[in-house]
């Protein structure tokens, strides 16, 4: 067996001109990851990461709190979908950005609608992929670890759509589950796969025990 570990983004900067960076909290939170790896013993033959810029600067985090260096493997297939030119797929049109909590929350109902029509072939958003071809990019990042790291340890850092998209492709999910499985992934969650060279099997999903003690509590955050 081998064991993939993927890993989501720390806390970007949402609501900000530019979502694709960390905000302190989500730099924080990556090298804190990198400390527990550290401390539990677990160390990686093989790195991949997303080729945005959160996925860089939390896989930099993880490596700073293992103190180790390494080169990764950049895989675009395994980079978020634009959730704003999913929305605005089924609503054009100007839209200010979230502000206040009920902003946030209508800002994520609209999300869930486009994904479910992005995902059905109902809504074609700007700039982006199929969704077949989205879970053909998730799924091909799966079949590169089966193929190449039999029997190691794998860390892949990438976004919660990626992640939930290989959970559900993993489980045979319905994409409504698959949605909301998006949902509700954490920063720097750890979501464990176990495989071998013809399959994957879900071990863990969406936890978070770096940030298990107390006075950590008010690290865990979802965007």
């Amino acid at each position: 067996m081998g064991t993939l570990y993927l890993v989501r983004h720390g806390q970007a900067s949402f609501g900000a001109a530019d979502y694709d960076q960390l905000s302190e909290l989500g730099r924080r939170q990556s090298v804190r990851l990198g400390e527990y790896f550290a401390h539990q013993g677990i160390h990686f033959d093989g790195l991949i990461a997303g080729t945005l810029q959160r996925h860089k600067q939390t896989l930099a985090g993880i490596l700073q709190g293992m103190n180790r260096a390494g080169e990764h493997l950049a895989w675009e297939g395994l980079n978020e979908y634009d959730s704003e030119a999913v929305i605005a797929a089924i609503h054009p049109g100007p839209r200010e950005r979230p502000r206040t909590p009920e902003e946030a929350r209508h800002h994520f109902r609209l999300l869930r609608d486009g994904l479910a029509q992005w995902m059905a072939g109902a809504a074609n958003p700007a700039g982006m992929p199929t969704w077949r071809d989205f879970l053909a990019g998730v799924a091909g990042a799966l079949d590169h670890v089966r193929a190449n790291h039999y029997g190691q340890n794998v860390l892949v850092v990438t976004s919660g759509g990626p992640i939930a998209t290989a959970v559900g492709h993993v489980l045979g999910a319905s994409p409504q589950a698959t949605i909301e499985l998006n949902m509700r992934i954490r920063n720097t969650a750890v979501t464990e796969f176990a495989f071998t060279p013809k399959r994957h099997s879900l071990v863990s999903f969406n936890c978070l025990p770096h940030l298990d003690a107390p006075d950590l509590r008010g690290w865990i955050s979802y965007a």
